[in-house]
């Protein structure tokens, strides 16, 4: 089975980065591979042996993936779009009281999750039908938070960390992502922003993939925020992903 494989790839991912250090104003670093790794094997198992199609995220979301250990996972998306309804999720080491990690207790809901699966869900009514073909992953499992004494914190993406922390970082996530995509060998990879596609496209240079990009679901940027949904269908019939 290739999700036996992936969690093998990943168990070590989360191993390795755990190692690392980063400086301010980074204050704090989630890894829900580790806390959460429950609901992370959980949503791996999902996954088909004939999977064609790779949505690739940047990394969690703190009332996400932080929460559930799913990628882009919205409480309500993993529960009742998902079927996840029992998760065993411990506590990240440096907990921010601003950003407690409740799993599917979290009342917040995660913008992007709700957009992203709210799609798939629009699109296939059933979410084992999304998965024959299809599946999600992050191309970073770490969630960073960042913030000053005495202030509040905010989360920080990981193309914001400095150049050695990056370099470090990315080192191991780039060859987490090649790993990955040996295995499931999918024939196409959409990257969900242009963070993730951008690191695709430098990452799997030479495999047999092709590399595409849609529009991020992140209220951050202005054009997904009038009909996302309806932005992405029409990408995803242009690339030829949906009929």
């Amino acid at each position: 089975m290739k999700a036996d494989k992936i969690l093998k790839i990943y168990k070590q991912l989360s191993e390795d980065v755990n190692k690392l250090t980063f400086s301010v104003p980074v204050v704090s670093v989630y890894n829900p591979l580790s806390y959460a790794w429950h609901g992370f094997e959980k949503y791996i198992s999902f996954m088909s042996d004939d999977v064609k199609y790779i949505f690739l995220g940047m990394n969690p979301g703190p009332w996400g993936m932080a929460q559930t250990g799913v990628p882009f996972g919205e409480v309500d998306a993993v529960k009742n779009f998902l079927g996840i309804n029992d998760l065993s999720i411990r506590k990240p080491l440096n907990e921010l009281n601003e950003y407690p990690v409740k799993g599917l207790e979290c009342t917040r809901s995660e913008v992007s999750g709700k957009r992203l699966w709210g799609l798939f869900k629009q699109r296939y009514d059933d979410s084992s039908k999304f998965f024959r073909e299809n599946f999600v992953l992050n191309y970073c499992p770490l969630l960073f938070l960042s913030g000053r004494p005495g202030g509040h914190a905010r989360n920080f993406t990981p193309d914001k960390l400095n150049m050695i922390e990056r370099r470090k970082l990315f080192t191991l996530c780039d060859n987490c992502l090649r790993h990955v995509i040996e295995i499931i060998k999918p024939e196409v990879l959409i990257g969900v922003g242009v963070f993730a596609a951008s690191k695709a496209e430098d990452v799997l240079k030479g495999f047999d993939i092709r590399i595409i990009k849609i529009l991020h679901p992140s209220p951050a940027s202005p054009k997904s925020n009038n009909d996302w949904a309806g932005k992405v269908t029409r990408q995803l019939i242009e690339f030829g992903v949906w009929q």
